[in-house]
């Protein structure tokens, strides 16, 4: 129980400094947000200082007041989920716009983040357990897929299976001239179909490396004295090799699936930009090219979230997996 509470005490210190990070960051870049807004609305000419004060305060601004001030009033914010109004996509709040984003990329990124870990572990310890099978012999090309870099295989995918053989679109995240977005089948199909080349090429671009820190982990725990113990013993091979040897060889590979599932956000840029798809990557970078501090700041926030939660989650099933953590300090 004391892990427990140290845990989750170190995890909300690390989110008060990240928070606090997140909410000087964007008042130190250049550039006024209300005088962006009054440009995108075609505003010509200065505005009544009531007015100003009207928009600083419909976007949460409030440059004005003392920097304490700000801080507490963004704390409060923060607390009743008032993020501000988005400049990009006015005059939506910028929590609609995440609503409305993030299931896509935790559907895409996420899902197939899980399958090249799970895919990547699973070929890894059959490769460590029989060494020099056909099986083995396939790391190489695997990590030859890692090796490329990620937008150019996923170009190279577009133009192969949706140019030359269009056997997924192009781009989107569904049909949307003939189907209609909620929880029917026909929309369903049509989220899996076009999220299939993408998930496709996060996973061929990533399994390669849980295959191989798997397959070397196994190497290394079979040369163990205890797995020799339990050989002498008489257990079966399969207890072995799940029970004892996956059991330890695959502790360093979950500490990096959680740092690769909680930047499951921050790594959906380039995957959306390339495929065009509408999850919070895009958004993102539409943020940043209209100068949407309030918007940046909010996807800044759960990037922050979901890092920090990824690896809280982590390293509780850590604890579980591996007692001895528990006994530590």
């Amino acid at each position: 129980m004391r892990y427990l509470f140290r845990k989750i005490g170190f995890y909300l210190v690390a989110l008060w400094a990240a928070v606090t990070v997140n909410f000087i960051i964007p008042r130190l870049m250049p550039g006024d947000p209300v005088d962006i807004l009054l440009a995108k609305l075609g505003q010509r000419g200065p505005v009544t200082p009531e007015t100003r004060k009207s928009i600083e305060a419909l976007l949460g601004a409030g440059t004005d007041q003392p920097l304490w001030s700000q801080y507490t009033e963004y704390l409060h914010n923060l607390v009743t989920g008032n993020l501000g109004v988005s400049v990009t996509f006015f005059p939506a709040p910028v929590t609609t716009i995440i609503e409305q984003t993030l299931p896509w990329t935790i559907g895409l990124i996420g899902l197939a983040t899980l399958i090249s870990f799970v895919v990547g572990v699973g070929l890894g310890t059959l490769a460590g357990w029989k060494r020099g099978s056909w099986l083995d012999s396939l790391i190489p090309v695997t990590t030859m897929f890692q090796s490329v870099p990620y937008f150019w295989l996923a170009l190279i995918l577009l133009f192969a299976l949706g140019s030359i053989w269009p056997v997924f679109p192009l781009n989107g995240g569904y049909d949307v001239y003939t189907v209609t977005p909620g929880w029917n089948a026909a929309f369903l199909r049509s989220v899996i179909y076009y999220g299939t080349l993408p998930a496709l090429t996060i996973i061929l671009s990533s399994v390669g490396g849980w295959m191989l820190g798997m397959r070397n982990m196994m190497v290394s725990t079979l040369s163990e004295d205890y797995l020799v113990t339990a050989e002498a013993k008489g257990l079966r091979p399969g207890r072995i090799r799940l029970r004892y040897a996956a059991r330890n060889a695959i502790l360093p590979s979950i500490s990096g699936f959680a740092i690769s599932l909680g930047f499951v956000v921050a790594g959906s840029i380039v995957t959306e930009a390339v495929f065009s798809y509408p999850g919070i990557g895009s958004a993102l970078l539409q943020a940043v090219s209209g100068n949407d501090y309030a918007l940046m700041q909010g996807i800044f926030l759960v990037i922050t979230l979901s890092v920090l939660g990824a690896n809280l989650l982590v390293d509780l099933l850590y604890s579980v997996i591996d007692p001895r953590t528990r006994t530590r300090g």
